[in-house]
C-alpha cells in the first residue's frame, strides 16, 4: 500500500510548504511510488509528478499551448529535463522572439541541466510562431519550447 499523499489537496499544501519555505523542490518516495513537486519562479505554480509502477500522472499545467492541431510549423521541443533561459545571460536581449527569423542550426535558447547549458537549436529555416515557455522556467524531456513555421 502506497503511504504518499496523492490526492490533489495534499499536493497543494505541499505546494504551499514549498512556497512558505522557499523550497523550490521536494521529492518524496515510497517502494515503487514517487512524488516529484517543483517550483518555479516568480509567478510559476508549482508542477506536481506522481509515478507509480509504470503510469504517470501530472498536474495540470499552468499555461499549455491552446491547440496543437489549429499551429502550423514544427516545434521545437526540450530534449532534456532542465531549466530553460531564452537569452545568453541575464540583461541581454533574447535569443529569438515571436516573429523572428531563424536559420536551421541557429541557437534558440539554452537548457540548464546538472551546471551545463545546452544550446538548443532551430531544426529549420523559419519564423518563430510561439514561444511557449518563460525565461528561467522548469522544463521536462518532450516539453514544447516554441513553434517554427517554415519559409
Amino acid at each position: 500500500m502506497n503511504r504518499l499523499p496523492t490526492d490533489p489537496d495534499s499536493i497543494r499544501r505541499l505546494g504551499l510548504i514549498m512556497a512558505e519555505t522557499g523550497m523550490t523542490e521536494l521529492e518524496l518516495a515510497d517502494k515503487d511510488c514517487r512524488i516529484r513537486v517543483v517550483r518555479g519562479f516568480a509567478s510559476a505554480a508549482p508542477v506536481a509528478t506522481i509515478v507509480q509502477a509504470a503510469s504517470v500522472a501530472a498536474a495540470p499545467a499552468a499555461a499549455a499551448p491552446a491547440s496543437p492541431a489549429e499551429e502550423k510549423g514544427e516545434f521545437i521541443d526540450s530534449p532534456m529535463v532542465g531549466v530553460v533561459y531564452l537569452s545568453p545571460e541575464p540583461g541581454k536581449p533574447p535569443f529569438v522572439q515571436v516573429g523572428s527569423k531563424v536559420v536551421a542550426g541557429q541557437t534558440v535558447c539554452l537548457i540548464e541541466a546538472m551546471k551545463t547549458y545546452n544550446p538548443i537549436k532551430s531544426p529549420l529555416n523559419g519564423t518563430i510562431v510561439k514561444i511557449l515557455v518563460e525565461n528561467s522556467a522548469p522544463v521536462e524531456f518532450g516539453e514544447h519550447l516554441m513553434l517554427v513555421a517554415a519559409d
